[in-house]
């Protein structure tokens, strides 16, 4: 092979090589810039008053709630319809236990609503979880430890009964669940400053 051969072949190597890295660093910056945006908008995304006042309550979804594993969400909170209402229903007369309720139940909704590119995505959504949980424990008082535990626990085991109502939606939590790693949780837990509420 003479020697122009040779050095065509090694150049076009070089190019494709060349080709080839552009190419995966476009990609690369590409899904960095969707992840960081995916992840800004799962960070930013908070119950509002209006949602804990009732003031934008979405009609009752009927047999279409469990359609799906996304659900209905006709006001677009990102909380599914049938379990705000429900909380709705169970704590009609306590604005603070609806506001931790209607917090957990959107981060919870969240593990069904974003896809799961990446580790990052995934474990923001965790946080948001992490964060709402933690927040549920702020409503009550602490004078009684048994009473505290107890008081929790319930609100959040209706929140969760609520929410994973099917079997679609377990699996898809307990597949959510897999792909955790480790995080830091967020300082910052409650959406809504609740000692502002009247009840």
């Amino acid at each position: 092979m003479s020697f122009k051969k040779i050095l065509k072949s090694v150049l076009l190597v070089v190019v494709v090589l060349y080709v080839g890295v552009v190419i995966y660093r476009m990609f690369y910056f590409h899904n960095l810039k969707s992840t960081q945006a995916v992840v800004e908008n799962i960070h930013s995304t908070h119950i509002t008053l209006d949602d804990v006042m009732g003031k934008n309550l979405p009609p009752e979804p009927g047999i279409e709630a469990d359609k799906t594993i996304v659900g209905i969400d006709a006001n677009h909170n990102g909380i599914r319809d049938d379990v705000e209402l429900a909380i709705f229903k169970e704590y009609p007369t306590s604005a603070k236990k609806r506001a931790v309720s209607l917090q957990y139940a959107q981060a919870l909704q969240m593990e069904f609503t974003q896809s799961y590119t990446n580790t990052d995505i995934v474990i923001a959504v965790a946080q948001e979880g992490d964060r709402a949980s933690l927040c549920t424990t702020e409503v009550f008082s602490r004078s009684d430890q048994e009473k505290f535990f107890k008081e929790n626990d319930e609100l959040v085991a209706f929140v969760e009964k609520q929410h994973i109502n099917t079997t679609n939606r377990k699996s898809s939590q307990q597949e959510f669940y897999k792909k955790i790693g480790s995080y830091n949780s967020l300082e910052r837990h409650c959406d809504i400053d609740y000692s502002k509420l009247p009840n």
